[in-house]
């Protein structure tokens, strides 16, 4: 999945957090009721522009985003 093809970020939209190209759906938006247990039917009937390309380039735009990450460990003595 070429999550490029579906994402975009412009500072003038949505404070320029992640959306869907052509819409103010953000990816985080998408995420969160996906986490929140909505299925991609209820994802598609609650939000007409939205496609099942769209939610799978959100999960795969997560994914790269975090392995980009790095992982910072507290040891006992630094909590």
């Amino acid at each position: 999945m070429n999550w490029q093809e579906y994402i975009e970020q412009r500072p003038e939209v949505m404070l320029g957090k992640p959306v869907f190209m052509g819409t103010r759906i953000t990816v985080e938006l998408v995420l969160e009721r996906l986490g929140d247990g909505w299925s991609v039917t209820e994802l598609l009937e609650a939000y007409p522009d939205l496609s099942a390309e769209h939610i799978r380039a959100a999960q795969s735009y997560a994914a790269c985003y975090l392995a980009r990450e790095e992982a910072v460990f507290l040891t006992e003595g630094t909590r």
